[in-house]
């Protein structure tokens, strides 16, 4: 017992020292390159290793403070919209093992100080495994977006609308094809006269579609009808 006790002991170590060692080959250039650079371990439920002094310079804190923070790090600096929608994509890369892979995805992030939004740009791959070949280490590079971008604002329009969809994804469910087709042409500012003369319908039959669309989507805005047909691509 006594050896195998030591034997995992002496594993541990061994694989702790590989991990400082992979951490101090990205320290070592990581303030040359033009982004933030963060290593998570998988196998500790995504904890931050490291951080680039860039990016604890960003936040104000320290590697140690991020460490003691846990889970609340993420909550306190990352907006947790933009989670929902990169965090899967994360996960999938992890199952998938594959070295070639990145994922790319758009986050904002916060300092304490500054309780206004930036946006990045950030890919993701695999850096290390452990000594079965599961993934351990993670590495992240993630780009400020200039906020003076036109990009940023239409980054910003596509999260809303993605956030949207994903909200009321099954309410639009609840629609026909033909109603579908009705809300379109109702967002692009078709009269109920127009949309029956596009559609070979009877004004009188456009406005029951359109009452029963508002029914089911539960608003009359046309402000929301609106999102739904962008959210949804119908225009």
């Amino acid at each position: 017992m006594e050896q195998i006790t030591t034997k995992t002991l002496a594993a541990k170590q061994s694989l702790e020292q590989r991990i400082q060692l992979k951490i101090s080959e990205i320290a070592a250039v990581a303030e040359q390159l033009p982004g933030v650079v963060i290593i998570h371990n998988f196998q500790k439920e995504m904890a931050v290793e490291y951080i680039s002094p860039r990016g604890t310079r960003f936040l104000g804190v320290s590697l140690q403070e991020i460490k003691e923070l846990g889970g609340e790090y993420n909550y306190r600096f990352f907006n947790p919209e933009d989670a929902k929608d990169y965090v899967p994509k994360i996960i999938g890369l992890i199952e998938r093992n594959n070295d070639e892979e990145i994922v790319t995805f758009f986050q904002q992030v916060r300092t304490t100080e500054n309780p206004d939004w930036t946006w990045y740009l950030s890919t993701t791959k695999i850096l290390m495994r452990d000594e079965k070949e599961a993934p351990l280490l993670t590495i992240t590079m993630a780009l400020p977006i200039d906020p003076l971008h036109h990009v940023t604002s239409k980054v910003s329009r596509l999260l809303e609308e993605n956030n949207f969809l994903r909200k009321n994804l099954h309410t639009y469910k609840q629609l026909s094809a033909r109603e579908q087709e009705i809300l379109r042409l109702w967002a692009l500012g078709k009269s109920a006269c127009e949309t029956g003369d596009d559609l070979f319908i009877s004004v009188a039959t456009v406005e029951t579609h359109r009452r029963n669309i508002k029914r089911k989507l539960g608003t009359s805005s046309t402000f929301e009808l609106t999102q739904y047909a962008r959210a949804f691509d119908l225009i």
